[in-house]
């Protein structure tokens, strides 16, 4: 029987508001290790593997991959310090939030009693260029104009059907993997179809290269890989391979 310190697979994964897919995952790839398997084959962790964890998950949200977090964590020998550092992160982060909140509430304020709004007040605490240098460097400063200025012509309601698209894409992707659907298969591919033309009106010019290689960040980067955790483990995988078939057969550098 696991001790008072002790957790097993299953609460962590509910607690974390994570999956025990995911948890095997880590520990199979050497990331977090459960601090002792029962004869049952259960896994148990401790509170050294708690902080791990927590670690873990706060560099995900700074945007590493698995990989790199593996890299962070063995380099951060001093816990006490590299948890410093993710609260320094928190606290701007939960200080940007607050602005954004604040600012919401005297946009809709002033809207709701016919004032006029101050530019600086509607967008206190948003950053829409945050991107801007990783788009440039990877496919051009045209390529962030471009993409930019399109989102910035949708209105509120088009941009929420542009996001809500996505997510059914995804979804569409993560239920024909599941179905054992091959990733070169006419589903997919139609899918695929369907993810590029999602992507066409900011990206007018799509490449082979450049589909191929959004493709891969899909596994590379949790910013566009964690369809694993919300669609099932392998998903981000199966979106590459699908992107890289597409790029090969339709698409030109």
């Amino acid at each position: 029987m696991p001790n008072e310190k002790e957790w097993s697979i299953q609460d962590i994964a509910r607690t974390a508001g994570t999956t025990s897919r995911t948890l095997r995952h880590y520990g199979d790839i050497g990331l977090l290790e459960p601090s002792r398997v029962g004869s049952n084959g259960y896994r148990y962790y401790d509170q050294d593997a708690l902080v791990r964890l927590q670690r873990i998950l706060l560099l995900r949200e700074l945007g590493l991959s698995l990989p790199a977090i593996g890299e962070v964590l063995e380099g951060e020998q001093d816990t006490t310090a590299a948890l410093r550092t993710h609260l320094k992160w928190l606290e701007q982060e939960r200080q940007r939030l607050g602005r954004q909140i604040e600012s919401v509430k005297t946009t809709l304020r002033k809207t709701e009693r016919g004032e006029r709004l101050m530019a600086t007040e509607v967008f206190d605490g948003f950053d829409h260029t945050k991107y801007e240098k990783e788009v440039t460097e990877r496919w051009g400063a045209d390529a962030y104009k471009q993409g930019d200025q399109w989102w910035k012509s949708l209105s509120a309601e088009d941009k929420k059907a542009h996001q809500q698209e996505q997510k059914d894409i995804a979804a569409a992707f993560g239920e024909a993997r599941a179905k054992g659907l091959p990733a070169d298969g006419d589903e997919a591919q139609a899918l695929t179809q369907r993810l590029y033309d999602w992507l066409r009106p900011a990206v007018r010019a799509v490449s082979k290269g450049y589909f191929a290689g959004l493709g891969q960040l899909y596994v590379d980067d949790p910013r566009y890989g964690q369809y694993d955790e919300k669609h099932g483990a392998g998903t981000a995988e199966y979106i590459r391979d699908a992107m890289t078939v597409y790029a090969e057969r339709n698409l030109r550098d």
